[in-house]
């Protein structure tokens, strides 16, 4: 949690909640509006304890003396286990398009008036049910 997200919710928790940390249903429907979301009122009982609990919990995290103890985004160590960004041979467009339902090719020419054949992967259209044509 960054300074400035352990900031504001120290100033909003001062704001919102009384000594049991518990939200208000006009506070859950407030934070709700904020989000966009629409809320049945069952629904906003449901968040108003699910909310007030998870605020329950911060709080007595809060409570823990965590002077020493260094701030870290993991619990483990972690290292990059990807590989060497390494150039390689592309795949050949056969073996590329070997499984497509429908290929597409394209004779067209390029900036410099040559002549270029380009390989696609021929997909429905987004709004219609017809195949792309070219």
């Amino acid at each position: 949690m960054s300074k400035n997200s352990a900031f504001w919710l120290h100033d909003f928790s001062a704001l919102c909640w009384d000594s049991k940390m518990s939200l208000s249903i006009d506070q859950v429907r407030k934070v709700a509006r904020l989000a966009r979301l629409e809320l049945s009122e069952p629904d906003l009982v449901r968040m108003q304890q699910q909310l007030s609990a998870i605020l329950d919990y911060i709080d007595q995290l809060n409570q823990l003396n965590t002077d020493g103890v260094e701030p870290l985004a993991h619990p483990l160590p972690m290292q990059n286990v990807f590989r060497p960004d390494e150039e390689v041979p592309s795949l050949p467009i056969d073996a590329a398009l070997q499984n497509a339902p429908d290929k597409v090719v394209v004779d067209s020419r390029d900036k410099q008036d040559n002549p270029i054949r380009a390989h696609y992967f021929g997909v429905p259209a987004v709004f219609s049910d017809e195949p792309v044509s070219h």
